[in-house]
């Protein structure tokens, strides 16, 4: 019997028609050429222009000034972690020390009260902002299904909002201060007031976008959908949750897109005035510190904040992308 012959594998070659070669080159071009092209014009349009500017602090800062800056912020951020490191690495060796002497010891770790590096000063602007954002939205998206469900609580609520909405937070900011100031008193409080100042502050920013545009979602909800609900006699909160939610969903993130961009942007006008620690007062402290370097370090901040804010954009993207019923919908 005449043995099997074993089959023989040979790798496929990989042949590209022309037009997809050209698809290629185009694609790359659009997702890396252009974006650094237009970068590229940028910082010399930036340099430029920076070489003509001197203000009574010196020269406007450059791309190269920032860069230097940048890297002197993030020095400082390590030398802060290494002195903190040392001060809790004395303090184990004092209370080690304390117990071999006397093993009843009662002993003490204290805080690192150092200051708060640039690096820092992010996370916390960004706990902050967090904050705010959530606070806004659990208060915005009911409110504005409430509203998109029902004509009567829309004409009731819609003059409150659209008196409210056009506020400046800068008008809020006081306001909230000395609420903040007469109700939260404590004697060991969880949060510091410069904290609920900034965040409250940031809330009552977020709420109107995310408000507006759940409205127009659940009120521009499919007919059909809603007369199979009725068909169905699905009760009111199961109607919310299959039916009025899942169809409003891109609305409704629209509106936390700009809700979180429009608190992006008023916490650092907060954080200034209610010196709550932050990348507003580090742009605030260097400003009065008014040394040589405070300008590029202040560049330094304000692009970060943009990058900060490019970021949480995108983020929201693709939290939307992932639960949206919408697959159409794509990161621009």
């Amino acid at each position: 019997m005449q043995s099997t012959a074993t089959a023989e594998f040979e790798p496929r070659s990989i042949v590209l028609t022309k037009n997809q070669i050209k698809q290629f080159i185009q694609k790359l071009v659009n997702a890396a050429l252009f974006p650094a092209l237009g970068i590229g014009l940028f910082l010399l349009l930036w340099q430029f222009t920076a070489t003509n500017i001197v203000t009574s602090l010196g020269q406007f800062p450059g791309p190269s000034e920032v860069w230097t800056q940048s890297k002197g912020v993030m020095a400082e951020h390590y030398t802060e972690r290494e002195k903190e490191q040392a001060f809790y690495h004395r303090q184990e060796k004092r209370n080690a020390k304390k117990l071999a002497t006397n093993p009843d010891a009662v002993v003490k770790i204290r805080n690192y009260t150092g200051k708060e590096t640039f690096i820092d000063q992010i996370f916390t602007s960004l706990y902050t902002v967090g904050f705010g954002f959530f606070v806004a939205s659990v208060i915005a998206i009911p409110l504005g299904i409430l509203c998109g469900l029902s004509d009567a609580a829309y004409r009731s609520i819609n003059p409150i909002i659209q008196t409210f909405k056009p506020i400046s937070p800068l008008a809020w900011l006081p306001l909230v201060t000395m609420v903040v100031s007469a109700l939260y008193v404590s004697d060991d409080p969880m949060f510091e007031k410069a904290f609920l100042t900034s965040a409250f502050t940031v809330a009552l920013c977020c709420l109107w976008p995310t408000v507006v545009n759940t409205i127009v979602g659940v009120s521009s909800i499919d007919r059909d959908l809603i007369n199979v609900s009725r068909v169905l006699r699905l009760s009111p909160l199961v109607h919310v949750k299959t039916i009025v939610i899942p169809s409003s969903i891109p609305h409704i993130f629209t509106g936390l897109r700009l809700s979180l961009a429009t608190g992006w942007m008023v916490l650092i006008a907060a954080e200034m005035l209610a010196q709550n620690p932050g990348l507003g007062k580090f742009i605030w402290d260097e400003f009065q510190n008014g040394s040589s370097n405070s300008l590029g370090r202040i560049m330094v901040a304000v692009l970060v904040i943009g990058i900060i804010g490019f970021i949480l954009d995108h983020l929201m993207l693709l939290v939307q992308k992932r639960i949206s019923w919408d697959k159409q919908a794509t990161l621009r």
